[in-house]
């Protein structure tokens, strides 16, 4: 037992310099208090650190994600980097992937682990995110758990005139949470729009960057705008005045998807052969 327990640290003295890597993944954020550790609640990154950590047999393994997800807010696409001192190639990789998944909860789900250079950053350098909400027109006892259920008449072609306007807009001040530790309020918003699939009306939006509530902000004063209750005057208003109070309710968060986090693969990739076709 000694001897291999030499032979393990032996080893790892060896190695020159750490490696990173990245986790593709996917979670169902009902069950916890969003991504982020929270004192005492549950969280998607703690929960994946002590799993990673007891399988690559390690004290802890810090785990740093593309961003901030709310209390129940889902993620459909998550990107998140972690350093060990080991080399894995892809087949390793591809093992700890399975193994990994035979430690974690049935809600979260490893669907790539790869290697990336040093310097590559999950948050810092993802060049956009898009996140979706979804809303059923129609009651739906299979899918109430994920969606909000609004039977409510909407003006979907004035909801989304009001979504071009964030198009032009820079500050969301008045769609971010008051109390919140940013330098800036500044986002780049390249599309929003509503359109209807089946029985969901689903909104998408992809941004640089989001601002803490922000989505949900966004989607519960368009809904004002679809009900009438606000004309497309009022929703500029709402933007140039950087006022949260001037805006609408939040919606609630468990109809909320990440749906996707974009990078330039070959500018994080450790070999261009790992780059997905």
């Amino acid at each position: 037992m000694y001897f291999c327990r030499w032979k393990y640290q032996t080893f790892f003295s060896k190695l020159s310099h750490t490696m990173r890597y990245f986790l593709h993944l996917a979670y169902n954020g009902a069950s916890y208090f969003g991504w982020q550790v929270q004192p005492d609640h549950p969280s998607v990154q703690e929960t994946l650190e002590k799993c990673l950590s007891l399988l690559l047999h390690q004290k802890r393994i810090p785990i740093t994600g593309c961003g901030r997800t709310d209390t129940g807010v889902h993620a459909s696409c998550y990107y998140a980097h972690f350093d060990v001192d080991q080399h894995y190639d892809r087949k390793a990789c591809e093992r700890i992937k399975d193994q990994l998944n035979n430690f974690l909860p049935k809600d979260i789900v490893i669907y790539r682990l790869f290697a990336v250079k040093e310097t590559a950053h999950a948050r810092f350098d993802a060049e956009s995110r898009t996140y979706q909400y979804f809303i059923s027109t129609v009651k739906n006892p299979f899918t109430y758990s994920q969606r909000l259920f609004f039977h409510r008449q909407l003006d979907v072609d004035l909801m989304n005139q009001a979504a071009e306007l964030l198009k032009k807009n820079e500050d969301f001040t008045s769609f971010s949470k008051v109390h919140t530790q940013v330098n800036n309020f500044i986002c780049h918003v390249s599309e929003a729009f509503w359109e209807k699939k089946g029985d969901d009306l689903v909104f998408t939006i992809t941004a640089n960057r989001f601002l803490r509530n922000m989505v949900r902000a966004i989607v519960g004063t368009l809904l004002e705008v679809g009900l009438g209750r606000m004309s497309l005057q009022d929703f500029q208003k709402v933007l140039d005045r950087k006022d949260r109070c001037e805006a609408g309710t939040s919606v609630p968060a468990h109809a909320l998807f990440l749906t996707d986090v974009r990078y330039n693969e070959r500018e994080i990739l450790e070999n261009d052969d790992e780059i997905e076709k």
